[in-house]
């Protein structure tokens, strides 16, 4: 029995894993998929003072208070930030760390300096009323869709889960200072269909292996078996 734990990315909450979630669990698997501070369940908890520290320790402490190890986590998007710095802090408890379609950051990044798109996203939201609030991004016209989702009925569901994220999360950088981090193995799963313009992928080292889904962005809600068929080859 391997152990998943699966993060998602901003504006998203734990729910939007459910296709995924029963899939693993079906196959004996204990899979864990948590909202992070802000989202979900937890979206009264949002305010200025959440940032990328606030989600690395909604991760940290789920791990150390159910005594995990050996977990495969996965990092979908904007939680590429999150699960890096995660295995940083707990290295010892991880067994693979799977990039999902995320951001890769070095020591020291923000998502500004990953994914330079971010940057008019937090200009934005510091010229607005409140100061600190970032909406879910917009839905885009076809093929392209809500973070690669087109389905109407899909797109719906996916719409009624979105919520705010603080820009604080977007601010705050990466620390990477634990060499124990880059012994950990991993993978990258890319959806390459219909990547939005000015959004950037950075090269993967030939060490890490490389994996690609015909879909966009939200691979757990339009290919969630092929995704977990790959997330199955790791556990």
């Amino acid at each position: 029995m391997a152990t998943y734990l699966l993060v998602h990315g901003a504006w998203h909450s734990g729910q939007v894993w459910e296709r995924v979630v029963p899939l693993l669990a079906a196959e004996g698997h204990r899979v864990y998929a948590p909202s992070l501070t802000g989202h979900g369940e937890k979206a009264h908890l949002l305010g200025p003072g959440v940032g990328l520290d606030t989600h690395v320790d909604d991760i940290v402490r789920l791990i150390t208070d159910e005594d995990l190890t050996e977990v495969v986590l996965v990092g979908h998007s904007y939680a590429g930030l999150v699960v890096s710095a995660v295995a940083n802090q707990v290295p010892d408890r991880i067994g693979h760390l799977v990039h999902l379609d995320a951001m890769v950051p070095a020591d020291g990044e923000t998502a500004a300096d990953i994914q330079p798109v971010s940057r008019a996203l937090i200009d934005r939201a510091l010229a607005s009323e409140s100061g600190w609030r970032v909406p879910p991004l917009p839905e885009l016209p076809p093929p392209y869709g809500l973070f690669g989702v087109t389905d109407p009925a899909d797109t719906a569901w996916l719409r009624g889960l979105l919520s705010d994220q603080s820009v604080r999360s977007f601010q705050q950088p990466v620390h990477l200072d634990n060499p124990a981090v880059h012994t950990i193995p991993r993978t990258h799963i890319h959806c390459v269909a219909h990547v939005p313009e000015g959004v950037v992928r950075r090269p993967v080292p030939a060490t890490q292996q490389v994996w690609e889904l015909p879909t966009g962005h939200d691979c757990m809600i339009t290919m969630p078996a092929e995704l977990t068929g790959l997330l199955l080859k790791l556990g």
